[in-house]
């Protein structure tokens, strides 16, 4: 039996004996290498996508004479977006990256499948799909990782794979959500690991996040190239939290999460409309190839609706959100609350449609959600645009990650200078809404697992 110390396990000798292993200080020393190459192809991606997203929503209709995107534009573009996408989720290696609605987590993505992930998020986001980058970055990120090390390295020391799939999922993500930190805490927190483990894990992912940024924002400058991170160019101005902003922010965070909980159901459902159920036979390819495009005709019928309702652009409804989050924070006397609503229902819906059926993340939209949420109840007495922001964000972030400390993490990084003041409003929301989903999917479960025979069948494990 090993000695009595009288110190816990874990303490600082174990996290000491981890940084002190040669194999661990290699390890170090390959996270900050691979972490190069992995934010270039990265930045690389989103910088072709966000000029793809230009040229499909903005560039073309003007060259047709248009003054922006009519309303039936998302139409013919998410049509489009289906039929590119069929044949990658149907025949190409890992099918296109997981399934949003499975989440973030999962075992890292294999070299092999990168193609297919880079494909299929080129095929979907630029067209005007409602999911974000997020995914395809950390896959991608994951799968280049894997591809710099030899597979008898992998074969010997198992462990390296995940450590490694980590900091390049890190990397590729390390700007785009507007912080490194912000990727780095979500990898760490998403790991649920404690001790020595976790100490190993937080230095390769810190050490990939960070080089990541630096590669990130000189070729930023070098070229003059947009990545699209997460940003608010301008937030309405906060003050001290008082007992009326936490007055109208809990019930906000309570809805916030219940919409967001609603949207994963819905995608669940969809799921298994497009891939099958786990106690039926699969469908065959030409059947998933079918159920992908209706899946992405339905999102755009879902955009085209937000644009016949309101009279507005349909691009404040189509991609990931962050153009239109922009517009909200910097001025959210300006829209109407029956715009807003129009928003938050027609967002949702088109959301939980692309969470089952398509491909990307699921965390930038859902932002978006819960900062529109938080814009239309900032008119309630003794509530506010600013506070409903922040509580709206933090919510969101928290119903859809499951991450608490990212979440306050993320939210905290958006608002940038006001977010000191508006913290303990963003921790009471996160903590609110995490409580909320996972109480929803707790009963979810238990009603799934007392479902008689032919119930309902529970949830399918996630994809790598």
């Amino acid at each position: 039996m090993p000695e009595q110390t009288g110190r816990p396990v874990g303490g600082p000798e174990a996290v000491r004996a981890v940084l002190l292993k040669k194999g661990y200080l290699v390890l170090l020393l390959i996270s900050a290498v691979v972490g190069i190459p992995v934010s270039l192809a990265a930045f690389g991606f989103v910088s072709l996508e966000h000029e793809l997203q230009h040229w499909v929503w903005e560039s073309l209709p003007d060259s047709l004479g248009l003054d922006r995107a009519p309303w039936w534009w998302p139409l013919p573009a998410l049509l489009l977006a289906g039929l590119l996408l069929a044949p990658i989720v149907t025949r190409l290696p890992g099918r296109g990256g997981h399934v949003p609605v499975d989440g973030l987590g999962g075992p890292p993505t294999l070299p092999v499948a990168v193609p297919g992930v880079v494909l299929a998020a080129l095929a979907c986001l630029p067209l005007g799909v409602v999911l974000g980058p997020e995914a395809p970055l950390m896959a991608l990120g994951s799968g280049l990782a894997l591809l710099a090390v030899r597979p008898a390295w992998l074969t010997a020391k198992p462990q390296l794979g995940p450590v490694l799939g980590a900091a390049g999922s890190a990397a590729a993500i390390s700007t785009i959500f507007g912080s490194p930190l912000v990727a780095a805490v979500m990898i760490i927190e998403g790991a649920g690991l404690g001790g020595p483990q976790l100490t190993a894990l937080i230095l390769p992912c810190l050490l990939a996040s960070g080089i990541g940024a630096l590669v990130f924002t000189g070729f930023g400058h070098w070229t003059g190239l947009s990545i699209g991170a997460l940003s608010l160019p301008s937030e309405p101005p906060s003050g001290v939290p008082d007992p009326g902003d936490f007055l109208w922010g809990v019930p906000l965070a309570v809805v916030v999460a219940a919409i967001c909980v609603t949207g994963r159901l819905l995608g669940t459902r969809v799921k298994g409309y497009v891939t099958g159920l786990p106690d039926r036979p699969a469908p065959t390819r030409r059947a998933t190839a079918v159920r992908t495009v209706l899946c992405a005709v339905a999102v755009g019928a879902c955009i085209t609706a937000y644009a016949l309702l309101t009279g507005r652009s349909p691009e404040e409804a189509a991609l990931s959100g962050q153009a239109t989050l922009g517009e909200l924070a910097a001025d959210p006397a300006s829209w109407p609350v029956g715009a807003l609503l129009a928003l938050l229902v027609c967002k949702a819906l088109g959301w939980g449609i692309a969470l089952g059926g398509l491909r990307g993340g699921p965390i930038f939209p859902a932002l978006l959600i819960g900062a529109t949420l938080g814009i239309a109840c900032g008119p309630l007495p003794g509530f506010g645009f600013a506070p409903g922001l922040a509580a709206g964000l933090a919510a969101s972030a928290a119903a859809v990650t499951r991450l608490p400390v990212t979440s306050t993490v993320l939210a905290s990084a958006l608002l940038g200078a006001d977010s000191a003041n508006s913290m303990p409003l963003l921790i009471v929301a996160a903590v609110t809404a995490f409580v909320v989903a996972e109480t929803i999917h707790r009963l979810g479960r238990r009603r799934a697992g007392a479902a008689p025979a032919g119930g309902a069948p529970p949830e399918r494990p996630a994809e790598g």
